[in-house]
Order: C-alpha cells, then structure tokens, then sequence
C-alpha cells in the first residue's frame, strides 16, 4: 500500500501526486478516464485541458498581472504543470497557451515514469480512510461526489461552456487581419465588424437555440466563463465591451478600429488549430455553426470541435475546508483543484501544490504552516478561508485579493509592489519547507 492516496489526475491531482514523490513518499494516483468519461473529455491522457489552451497572461513587457505572479510563485516551487506548460508552449501574446495534446503528453510521461507513483485506471468512489488528497476535478463523478457531500455537506453548482476550435486554413484570411492588441505581437487573428455586421450576429445569437442545463440548478454560471450567449443577453454593447472589444485593433486596411471584432488564438503547435476567444458556449451544434459563421473571415470555417456546456462542481470552502485544504470533518483528507473553489487551470495547480506540499508535512509527522497572505498562493487561500460562506463563489486569482496597499497611488506601480512582496514571502516561505 502506498503512502497517500490521490483520486484524480487532472491538472491539481497531478501536481499533488509530483510534490509528494518528489519528498520521498509513495503515491496511488487514480484516473477513472477512459473507462469511464466525462462530458467534456475526449482521451485517456492525464492533465487534460478543455475550455481554452490558455493558462493565463504572464508578467511580460513590463506588464505585472496577477496570473503572472501565481506562474512565478509556481515555478519557484519547481510545478510539474509550469514545467510541462513552458514546453509545449505556442503563441499567444502576453499570455501562456499550450498545445493541449503535447502538454498532456509531456505530464501524463512525467507521472508514469515516476517510480514513486502508481497509477491505476480505476473509478474511486469510496473516501479513503488513509491520508488522501481528492482532486476529482469540476466533473467529479456522482458517486463520489455523494460521498463527499456525506461529510462536505452544502456544495455549489454552476455551469461552464467550452470555445469552438476552427481549422486555420478555413479562414477567410482576406477579411481579417493579424496583430495582437495595440500592436502588441501578431498572436492573434482578428475578424473586424462593422456596425450592421455585428447587429445581425447579436440578433441571431441572442435567438439562437441552446441547450438546456438538466441538473441542480438552471442557467447559474460562473462569471468569468460566461456563455457569449449569456453574455449577450445582458445588451447590445455588452460583447463590444467583453470579448469582441474592438479597442486597440486597428485594422491595416481602413486605418481605424472596427466596430467589433473577434479574436481567434491558435491552439496548437504546428498553428493548423485557432479557437474563438472568449467565445465559450452552450448553444445547439447546428446552431453554433450558422451563428459564427456569420463572422467576416468565418464563412466557410471547419469547426474541429464545437462548443460544449457541463457542470462544474465545488464545496462550499469557507464552511467546509481549513486553511490547510482539508476537509474539517476529516483532517487526513484534503482537497485539491477546482473542487476548492478556485477557478481557472493555473489557479487550480496552484492548489495541487499546497495539498500535495501540505500532506507530505502530515505524512512526515511535521507541522503544517499557513502559507504567507502576501503571496499569490496565500492570497487565493484566504480567500476561501475568509468569504462569507452565504457569498461564496468560485474565484480567479487578480489583484483584487491580494493584502490591501496603501500610499501607492499608480496601479502598475501597486502591481509591481505585490510581485515583488509576494515573490520574497515565497522564497523565505520556501526556505523554511
């Protein structure tokens, strides 16, 4: 029997299985995929990612966000995913995206070659009665997640779309043009419209057919993955502002920015895939196909793959989880990933990190040690440590959790403040491990 066992190999199922072999200690990871599979995957490989090949922006060109930071703090603490991420990186501005099949490649190699890690193709239903870390993901299976609900109690439900990816040589190149935002790159390909253009995609899309969420709760989203549906519902210029923003997309060929424009971001490697920013979706197949076809430069698109919804799962953190990531009614069972409560893949490895970190401190007989409230990583976690449980709901990381800064007036310049405070209370938390 191994040490510690970790049910789920996603993205923060994977990170806590390399952070606790690389302390010494022994590791059954289980992976009900693809014996058994879930709506939104499509192979057995591990890591798998769905809703975009994006993780995040980095701190790049001066610009210091909050993603960027967590990404930093990450690699100081050597990521198994950061790792694999960095190398099967493509294009993407000031952003980090991944070719999904290599990145999943590289990890699903990292994890089997682990002689410290066994991994079994198995459904997991049961709570252990050994130490465990539980990383089933946002698509937990209903077995499980009864059984988690048993000793959880309340949980929260919402629903989460995926993008549509396009064949690049369908596109109409003659009615779009390539630059990044301020001409910052040439990441990304925009299709421009003018003002009737986007007035007849808003109309059809608003009337589009969609498909109906059938379990828990109806049409509750989370929002910073909103459906461009229901985005579109809340006004006319409400993708104008969101994303089909035109600001900052001057097209070559009039001098001006258009009156809306789509982006599209390639998706893999060899740049023969580019999926629709922003575009995450739940209409009808169909549907999906006649309304963004209706977009310059997409009138004959290849659709690789449409856009799919599914439910996302996690547990109500403030009432349910410690600071450590465990479940309070059984303190040798952590959780990890998006089942937390975090959103987002960078944040949700974020979390397989500390579970991982924090069990192999259990295992060792060790102290636990609340991660510093100045970093990224402790941001996050106070997060959900500290939200009103009646108010909770699934959050990404931004500057807006970090500790509050005072007598700093220039957001750039707060920014750069809390990279650097944060990145010294990780190098001396790190010191002290």
């Amino acid at each position: 029997m191994s040490d510690i066992t970790i049910i789920g190999a996603g993205l923060a199922g994977c990170e806590a299985a390399y952070q606790v072999s690389r302390r010494g200690f022994t590791v059954d990871l289980y992976e009900m995929r693809p014996e058994i599979l879930t709506p939104a995957h499509k192979t057995g490989l591990l890591a798998e990612i769905v809703c975009s090949n994006s993780l995040g922006s980095e701190n790049k060109d001066g610009r210091i966000t909050a993603a960027g930071i967590l990404k930093e703090e990450l690699l100081m603490m050597d990521s198994l995913i950061l790792s694999c991420a960095e190398s099967s990186r493509v294009p993407a501005g000031g952003a980090l995206a991944v070719d999904r099949m290599r990145f999943a490649q590289k990890v699903t190699e990292r994890i089997t070659n682990n002689h410290n890690i066994t991994l079994i193709r198995k459904e997991y239903t049961q709570l252990p009665a050994m130490t465990a870390i539980i990383s089933s993901g946002p698509l937990t299976s209903d077995k499980l997640a009864e059984n988690l609900r048993s000793i959880a109690g309340e949980r929260i439900y919402f629903y989460d779309a995926v993008a549509p990816v396009i064949m690049r040589e369908s596109i109409n190149m003659s009615k779009v043009f390539v630059t990044g935002r301020y001409g910052r790159g040439d990441d990304y390909i925009n299709c421009p419209m003018t003002k009737d253009e986007y007035s007849a995609f808003y109309d059809a899309l608003t009337h589009a057919e969609r498909n109906t969420p059938h379990d828990f709760e109806k049409g509750k989203y989370f929002e910073g993955c909103m459906p461009v549906e229901a985005l579109a519902e809340r006004g006319y210029d409400t993708l104008r502002f969101g994303p089909m923003k035109p600001r900052g997309l001057v097209d070559p060929r009039t001098g001006r920015e258009p009156f809306a424009a789509v982006q599209l971001r390639q998706d893999n490697a060899e740049g023969t895939l580019y999926n629709l920013v922003g575009f995450q979706t739940g209409l009808k197949w169909p549907e999906q196909k006649r309304v963004f076809s209706m977009i310059p430069g997409l009138e004959n698109a290849e659709f690789v793959r449409l856009g799919v919804m599914h439910r996302n799962t996690s547990v109500n953190a403030p009432a349910v989880l410690d600071e450590f990531l465990r479940i309070k009614a059984r303190d040798n069972i952590f959780l990890a990933g998006q089942i937390t409560g975090v959103e987002g893949y960078v944040e949700s490895t974020a979390m397989g990190l500390v579970a991982g970190i924090n069990a192999s401190l259990l295992l060792s007989g060790k102290n636990l040690r609340t991660w510093p409230r100045e970093s990224a990583i402790g941001s996050l976690i106070n997060y959900l440590m500290t939200t009103e449980p009646k108010h909770f709901q699934p959050m990404n990381m931004n500057l807006g959790i970090f500790p509050a800064v005072t007598g700093i007036r220039g957001k750039k310049e707060r920014a750069e403040f809390h990279r650097k405070r944060a990145l010294n209370a990780i190098r001396e938390f790190v010191s002290c491990l």
